[in-house]
């Protein structure tokens, strides 16, 4: 979404909408895979949204529509850890913030204004709590940590501890996300082949960033946007024009010679 679907200004393009019309009526299928959370993704796609699949949090959470298809929660201890983890380097002097990213809700400790100016873009169920470690009762999906300096130098190495037990993830510029082992986009989406019953060879998708990466492996045609970071598009068979250029829309209405 971020950097790929979206434009500059984190908004769908309205070449969108007429677009993602055309597909349904071919009997294509259209999903929305993210580390945004799901109820996010859900409200973004407005009149659309019980039409689509979503890929949220990662792959950790896949939904139809408003039917849930598959979860994949982090075990709660871990998710203790990694907040105690992040106090730490909080304490040390690091500028973060971190979100634990629920099936019901995300929740924050952190109530600096601009630490909410980035989670209440991307959480619309989001629950500020005093202590991180006292929440209510919800299945955690993800724990995401946000760099107010560079996540790739600084806060991605430093929760690197947990790669044995934990997915950890480079999402963005900002952004490391942990979660459960052997989840993210690409797994999601291939679950997803297997329930509408089709291959690779007929699945396309976008993307910008590391987390993504498993995304390229699991379609035929995979795009690297113009503006995706280098390891991206290494791993990736083709290039879009940047989000900033309607990348995605423009591709997929020249490959199937939509009006």
């Amino acid at each position: 979404m971020d950097g790929t679907l979206l434009d500059e200004n984190k908004e769908l393009h309205h070449n969108f909408w007429p677009t993602v019309e055309a597909l349904f009526e071919r009997g294509i299928s259209f999903a929305a895979a993210s580390g945004r959370q799901y109820h996010t993704l859900y409200r973004l796609f407005g009149e659309v949204a019980d039409e689509l699949i979503y890929i949220a949090e990662n792959g950790a959470y896949l939904v139809h529509g408003s039917t849930e298809i598959a979860a994949q929660a982090l075990d709660n201890d871990l998710v203790r850890r990694v907040v105690l983890a992040v106090r730490t380097l909080t304490a040390e002097g690091a500028d973060l913030g971190v979100v634990v990213c629920g099936k019901d809700s995300a929740y924050i400790e952190r109530n600096h204004p601009a630490f909410r100016a980035e989670t209440d873009e991307y959480y619309v169920s989001l629950a500020l709590l005093p202590d991180l470690l006292d929440r209510p009762v919800d299945d955690i999906l993800k724990v995401a940590v946000y760099d107010f300096g560079s996540a790739e130098q600084h806060t991605w190495p430093a929760l690197s501890s947990f790669a044995a037990e934990a997915q950890v993830v480079l999402s963005g510029q900002h952004w490391v996300d942990v979660q459960s082992l052997g989840t993210n986009k690409g797994a999601a989406l291939r679950r997803v082949q297997r329930v509408l019953g089709i291959t690779s060879a007929q699945t396309m998708v976008f993307g910008d960033f590391l987390n993504d990466l498993e995304l390229m492996d699991s379609a035929d045609y995979s795009f690297a946007m113009d503006n995706a970071h280098p390891l991206l598009r290494e791993r990736a068979r083709f290039v879009a024009p940047p989000n900033t250029e309607n990348g995605v829309v423009r591709t997929i209405t020249a490959a199937l010679r939509l009006p």
